[in-house]
């Protein structure tokens, strides 16, 4: 059965209880786990028909968050996610503690990003926890910025499918990816924010 429109709070409900939720972001509509609550983010790939070695970055909803489950982040880091949060940039840092080894990647790095969209926000808020996301589509099909045109089989293997609050465009355009593990930082995906606008904060 495909999933309708689900409230807040029953979204809320579905995650908590270990399992997945569509939900949308600034840049696309997203399926994910609360990270507090699933053991690992096999749900998501099973969903997506993804690889499940490539990792799953995780939304998290206050600046604070990248020293809270990134460790020995660098200034530059910092400086980004003060710049271009919340927004479409996606800040990969080695994981800390408070990163459970399920999510991290094999390298024990994880991806953070606080996304630049309401209802996303306030859903992390209400949780309590980052969510683990990827876009909501199967893999090798095109991520979709409205809610309707997300994938039936997508929409019926969640629990919950939580439609944008505000009438805000989706952008369509995923988010940029930036290693901050080493000295410097390495773009790893080039997204809405470009090489060019990280540049001239040096």
């Amino acid at each position: 059965m495909t999933c309708v429109s689900s409230s807040m709070d029953k979204t809320v409900e579905v995650l908590v209880q270990g399992r997945a939720a569509l939900y949308p972001t600034e840049t696309v509509y997203g399926v994910g786990v609360a990270v507090r609550y699933a053991a690992d983010p096999s749900i998501i790939y099973d969903i997506k028909h993804r690889e499940h070695r490539k990792p799953i970055a995780w939304l998290v909803g206050d600046l604070k968050d990248l020293d809270v489950y990134g460790k020995h982040v660098p200034e530059f880091a910092r400086v980004l996610a003060r710049t271009f949060w919340p927004g479409p940039l996606t800040l990969i840092v080695n994981a800390s503690d408070k990163v459970p080894q399920a999510f991290q990647s094999p390298a024990g790095t994880i991806g953070l990003r606080m996304p630049n969209n309401d209802t996303a926000l306030q859903l992390i808020a209400h949780v309590g926890c980052p969510l683990a996301t990827s876009s909501a589509n199967v893999s090798g099909n095109k991520a979709q910025c409205s809610f309707d045109l997300v994938d039936d089989a997508i929409k019926s293997s969640v629990g919950a499918c939580l439609a944008d609050v505000s009438d805000t465009a989706k952008s369509g355009v995923a988010s940029t990816v930036v290693d901050c593990t080493g000295d410097h930082p390495v773009m790893v995906r080039t997204g809405a924010i470009t090489i060019s606008d990280i540049q001239a904060l040096s």
